[in-house]
């Protein structure tokens, strides 16, 4: 379900019942645990969490005009998406999470590359989440994107 909106508040505004209430409470637990430097925007049709470009004036090596993405937020058709680069690119981040999850979640983990997704509302673990958020500070991100990401493109 792609929204077209100018802002997260705008997006939130867009979703109904149980999904926007479980929205809001992703975002919250986003917003309270993620590190300073990183910026709440929106990108690529979703809420996005991003170092912006006075952090790093590079931007993001597919299009230096966007801030490099961190995480993101998305209401699908189907399901709740979080998309969080750093279990993409950190191999240690990706396990800590994968052993966590079942610790947090009756649910079965529905991950991909750096997407996890959630098809019932009650199933997300919101403090988890923002436990993952706060894993990583800015400087750590760029380090690991700039070695791991933008090097092999």
């Amino acid at each position: 379900m792609q929204i077209k909106v100018d802002s997260p508040e705008q997006y939130i505004e867009q979703l109904t019942g149980n999904r926007r209430q479980a929205f809001c409470t992703l975002r919250r637990s986003i917003l309270e645990n993620l590190p300073k430097g990183f910026t709440e925007t929106m990108s690529y049709g979703m809420i996005g969490y991003v170092v912006p470009h006075s952090l790093y004036p590079q931007g993001y090596h597919c299009d230096a005009s966007l801030p490099l993405p961190f995480m993101s937020i998305a209401s699908q058709k189907n399901y709740i998406s979080v998309y969080h680069m750093g279990l993409y690119a950190d191999k240690k981040l990706m396990d800590w999470f994968r052993s966590a999850f079942p610790k947090h979640s009756l649910s079965k983990l529905d991950i991909g590359k750096s997407c996890i997704r959630f098809k019932k509302e009650e199933h997300i673990p919101f403090n988890l989440i923002g436990e993952l958020s706060a894993k990583m500070t800015t400087r750590e991100w760029i380090k690991i994107y700039e070695e791991n990401i933008k090097t092999k493109t």
